[in-house]
């Protein structure tokens, strides 16, 4: 069992250390240029080279994401809460989330640069727009897969609508909850460094913009990869969090 487990943690270090060998030779022996296809050797002197550029448009990217997924989260939380308990009010709102997460979010940008200016709130507002639909679903769909026999037995014992809602309703959306926290995390740096490739004068994607237009492609890449990390690093602290709060759900 012990060996099972270490193996399952080295396991992506050990996919991570291949594929960027396999990278640094294959584009080594097919002659590649950086501004084509840079080595990781090429990003990680460009990582060294630009670091205290990359960290003050990293740091800005990652504040931005986290509060565009707070809000988010919030949202999600709220609607998910009221479409899950209603049917009323599944039946008026669904069809108009369904309707506006099918927007592409980066046609949201051009009309909040108009609203409110380049900078930071598009981004904000972005992330949140494109992070909040998942758990709107997933907390709503944990509430409804409460087991009809399981509230038939509630009932019978006395408890009331509200009695199910709080003390079996919510326990069993929580690992819906925080799937969808995994989810929408990624989903958040995907809309801030949308916006910040379109309307920002910061962030790692006004950076990658920035270096593409001088054809500085390992910069690019380091920017990728630095996005990359903190999505990885966010993804894995609520996966702790998961495995903290609702290790009852899993074997």
């Amino acid at each position: 069992m012990r060996t099972k487990s270490l193996l399952e943690q080295l396991a992506p270090w050990v996919v991570i250390v291949v594929v960027l060998v396999v990278w640094e030779f294959g584009t080594r022996a097919l002659g590649l240029q950086p501004f084509i296809l840079p080595k990781p050797t090429d990003i990680y002197a460009s990582l060294l080279r630009w670091w205290e550029q990359i960290q003050f448009h990293a740091v800005h990217t990652l504040t931005t994401t986290v509060t565009g997924f707070a809000i988010a989260v919030v949202l999600g939380i709220t609607l998910g809460l009221l479409v899950g308990y209603s049917r009323l009010a599944y039946h008026a709102l669904y069809p108009i989330m369904i309707g506006f997460n099918s927007v592409p979010k980066v046609a949201l940008v051009p009309v909040l640069v108009i609203w409110f200016g380049i900078g930071t709130v598009p981004a904000v507002i972005t992330a949140c727009a494109i992070s909040f639909f998942p758990i709107v679903v997933n907390v709503a769909t944990g509430l409804a897969t409460v087991e009809p026999e399981l509230e038939d037995v509630l009932r019978s014992l006395g408890a009331k609508r509200h009695d199910i809602f709080l003390k079996v309703g919510l326990p069993s959306a929580m690992p819906y909850f925080f799937a969808s926290l995994k989810v929408s995390v990624t989903l958040a740096f995907v809309g801030t460094i949308i916006s910040e490739t379109v309307a920002s004068n910061r962030g790692v994607g006004y950076l990658m913009i920035a270096a593409s237009g001088r054809f500085d492609v390992p910069l690019v890449f380091a920017g990728l990869f630095v996005i990359a990390v903190m999505g990885i690093v966010l993804y894995e602290g609520f996966a702790y969090m998961e495995r903290k709060l609702t290790g009852w759900a899993y074997r």
